[in-house]
């Protein structure tokens, strides 16, 4: 708003600039053009007294042709006809006696010989000031020969006074003439005008800065030195300047009661600005501190939290989302809360399963073909005799810790988790695309990480080992159990068979039936144990060992070239 009003003002003053050149160019050059016409009259009339020439006995006759003049031209006081020679022969006036004849010869005016010396044929006089207040000059005209003579008239100039006083600028705006020399011709002030040469610097002054501005409007100073708008004139004929000038003040005033009323409307604007910011910031800080202490709220975990606000603006549509999102973090917290119970009774699998499918249907019994993973310490019984219950307890964590980690990794379910025995369940209840290759890849890493941990416990005098056992076919995978304490398992004989090769597995050894080694076809190196009896069967069962240095394959599905063995 404030560069509205800069720019309103500045396109203003402007504006204001090109008005007053239009105003004050028109005035000056009216008063210019009607002086030059009165000028140019009387010049045109005393040539017709110049038109014939000079004879002897026409004396008379010249007086009738000037007394003629004298009625047809109020402004001339009197006029001298003069002969080619520059003698005069007849003087008329309106205030002196009328002479004519030899009586009135007398030696050349001056005038005169300034005509018949010059090229010119008009000679304009200076301005003088009779009886003190009525302004004078002299106009002579010379004939177009030598024979016919000259005409020399006094004139009136108080028409011209009057042409200056009538223009009016403004209030107080004022036109009036100067000469070339600075001095005035004519003032509305007539003192200023009487004391001649004394202001004659000041006004020419002020001539030189108009007149160095061209044709358009000069703000200068005037001769008191009050600022002014002046415009100027020439009459190149008289070598007379008619200046008009207004106050600056007076002239500019339209513009600066502009700029007020734009300061006065940029200060309302302010004023109503500060009061609808109040109010505004008054009507929104209250919603503004209530969303504030529900992200708080719900930042604190009360998902349950909701900001009431009825605005009917964006803040309540705002307060709309943020209930929105409240309950969308509510819903995400009871799924995540779920998770974590059931994680904590089944295997992350099994419980993100069961959450996905938003009931425990997932867990009812099906057949699935699955290989199952036994993991046990070797000669843990014995250690945990001997040791402090802290002790044992600080060696499976470290032992839990690590397998725990590899289980994660591979995707396995842990179905049965006591002490320093693991169940393991591959292809249930999430699908896997290669699940006895799967398995064994779990095995090995298992069996590296633990070989890392014996390391060190038998720097500490615990002689533990590793053995692992797995089995593959078909099962029944489900849920058993009781109401409020449920299992996921597997019960089938390749889960009985997998329990019973890891108790076969002596330390750092992993067995495998034929069934797991046929699935794999060669992609790790297996090596052919024979069949060997085995607890609860009635015959041998062919069993398969995974060579000592046989590592994790990384890719799940490649076919390698080593043989079964």
């Amino acid at each position: 708003m404030a560069l509205g009003a800069i720019g309103e003002a500045w396109f203003g003053y402007r504006e204001q600039r090109v008005h007053l050149t239009e105003l004050l160019r028109s005035e000056s050059r009216s008063a210019a053009d009607r002086i030059q016409s009165f000028t140019d009259g009387i010049r045109d009339q005393l040539g017709w007294l110049v038109q014939f020439p000079w004879t002897d006995g026409q004396d008379e006759q010249h007086k009738l042709d000037a007394q003629r003049l004298l009625r047809q031209v109020p402004a001339i006081s009197s006029v001298s006809l003069f002969d080619g020679a520059g003698v005069q022969h007849a003087m008329v006036s309106r205030l002196a006696i009328n002479r004519v004849g030899e009586d009135t010869n007398s030696p050349s005016d001056p005038v005169v010989d300034k005509l018949r010396t010059g090229a010119s044929k008009v000679w304009y006089g200076p301005v003088r000031y009779q009886r003190g207040s009525e302004p004078h000059m002299t106009i002579a005209v010379s004939g177009n020969r030598d024979a016919t003579g000259f005409a020399v008239a006094d004139v009136n100039l108080k028409l011209i006074w009057d042409v200056v006083t009538a223009i009016k600028i403004g209030e107080t705006g004022e036109a009036f003439v100067v000469d070339d020399t600075g001095r005035l011709v004519a003032h509305p002030d007539i003192s200023l005008v009487l004391r001649g040469d004394a202001t004659a610097e000041a006004f020419n002054r002020l001539r030189r800065d108009i007149v160095r501005s061209s044709d358009s409007a000069t703000e200068t100073k005037d001769i008191e030195g009050r600022p002014v708008v002046a415009l100027a004139a020439e009459i190149p004929s008289l070598k007379w300047t008619v200046i008009v000038q207004q106050p600056a003040a007076e002239a500019f005033a339209p513009i600066r009661a502009s700029l007020w009323r734009s300061l006065l409307l940029v200060a309302i604007g302010t004023l109503l600005a500060i009061v609808l910011a109040y109010w505004l910031a008054g009507r929104m800080s209250g919603p503004i501190r209530l969303l504030e202490d529900g992200a708080q709220r719900v930042g604190a975990g009360q998902f349950d939290h909701r900001v009431t606000i009825s605005t009917g603006d964006e803040i309540e549509r705002l307060a709309t989302r943020f209930n929105e999102m409240a309950r969308e973090l509510g819903l995400s917290k009871e799924k995540s809360d779920r998770i974590n119970r059931l994680k904590r009774f089944l295997a992350p699998q099994i419980a993100e399963l069961v959450e996905s499918a938003g009931d425990d249907t997932v867990l009812e019994g099906q057949r699935r073909e699955v290989v199952a993973v036994f993991v046990d310490l070797r000669d843990f019984t014995s250690f945990s005799n001997r040791n402090e219950p802290e002790v044992v307890m600080g060696l499976l964590d470290e032992y839990h810790t690590a397998v725990g980690t590899i289980i994660v990794r591979h995707g396995a379910t842990l179905t049965n988790f006591a002490g320093d025995g693991l169940m393991l369940l591959i292809n249930a209840p999430v699908r896997c695309p290669d699940p006895a290759l799967a398995a064994l890849n779990l095995a090995i890493e298992m069996r590296s990480a633990v070989q890392g941990l014996a390391a060190g416990w038998r720097k500490r005098s615990y002689g533990i080992g590793l053995g692992i056992g797995l089995a593959m076919g078909p099962a029944t995978v489900g849920r058993i159990g009781y109401e409020g304490q449920f299992a996921y398992t597997a019960i089938g004989n390749a889960v009985n068979l997998a329990a019973r090769l890891c108790s076969a597995a002596i330390d750092g050894q992993i067995l495998v039936d034929q069934a797991i080694a046929a699935a794999v076809d060669g992609r790790l190196p297996l090596q052919a144990l024979g069949a060997i009896a085995i607890k609860g069967y009635d015959q041998q069962v062919p069993v398969f060992a995974v060579a000592p240095d046989a590592a994790a394959i990384a890719t799940i599905g490649s076919r390698g070239s080593a043989s079964t063995r």
